[in-house]
């Protein structure tokens, strides 16, 4: 499909998964700030930490501590450290497995080609020099 660019499209699926988890944690956060019956100091604040990391990972911009904030707060929230919202999507465990998996995996893959931090910080581009070995 993406085969009229040369090398594919950079970063296509990286914006694809941090377009998934960005979307569901900031739909979570405004799940928790729409309950009025059960909006707290310590609800609000996931629910805004929620869409600020959430925002953050979808934009691409400081990807790694966005994904590490999703990543906690998810598991976070799968676990009841954090008060959970009265309709919560992480409710099961493996929506919450999902969601830690994919949070995880953005941290470590980075923010990819089509993203905010690329263009301010630039591509990066690992070369690994080639050993020299002795005769024998």
């Amino acid at each position: 499909m993406f085969s009229t660019f040369p090398g594919g499209w950079p970063g296509a699926g990286l914006l694809l998964l941090r377009a998934a988890i960005g979307v569901t944690t900031i739909v979570q956060g405004a799940l928790y700030l729409t309950d009025p019956g059960n909006l707290t100091l310590e609800t609000g604040t996931v629910g805004l930490a929620a869409i600020a990391s959430g925002a953050l990972l979808l934009m691409g911009f400081l990807t790694p501590v966005a994904g590490a904030l999703v990543a906690v707060g998810t598991l976070g929230v799968g676990l009841a450290w954090f008060p959970a919202a009265t309709r919560n999507l992480f409710d099961a465990k493996l929506p919450t497995v999902f969601a830690v998996i994919i949070s995880a995996a953005i941290v470590f893959l980075g923010p990819g080609a089509l993203s905010i931090d690329a263009r301010l910080f630039g591509r990066r581009e690992i070369i690994i020099p080639p050993v020299s070995r002795s005769p024998r």
